[in-house]
C-alpha cells in the first residue's frame, strides 16, 4: 500500500461514524465528477457569468463563502 493510502486509512480508523460518511461521499462525488461529459454552456449561462464576474449587482452573492460554510456545517 502506498504512503498515502496508508495516511488515508490511517485516518479513517480514527474518525467518528459521520466523519467516516463524509469522507466516503466526497470519494464517490470525486469519480462521478471524473466521469461527467464536459458540456458547453448555454448563451443565457455566458451572460449570467459575464454579469457575475462584471460586478452586476443582481448577480452576487447573497451569502458570503464563510456564512455558507458555517450555515451548512462544514
Amino acid at each position: 500500500m502506498s504512503s498515502v493510502k496508508e495516511r488515508i486509512f490511517g485516518a479513517v480508523t480514527i474518525m467518528s461514524e459521520d466523519e467516516a460518511w463524509k469522507v466516503w461521499e466526497l470519494i464517490q462525488a470525486t469519480f462521478r465528477l471524473a466521469n461527467a461529459e464536459a458540456v458547453d454552456p448555454e448563451d443565457d449561462e455566458i451572460t449570467a457569468l459575464n454579469a457575475y464576474h462584471n460586478g452586476s449587482p443582481e448577480y452576487q452573492p447573497g451569502i458570503s463563502q464563510e456564512d455558507l460554510i458555517r450555515e451548512l456545517g462544514i
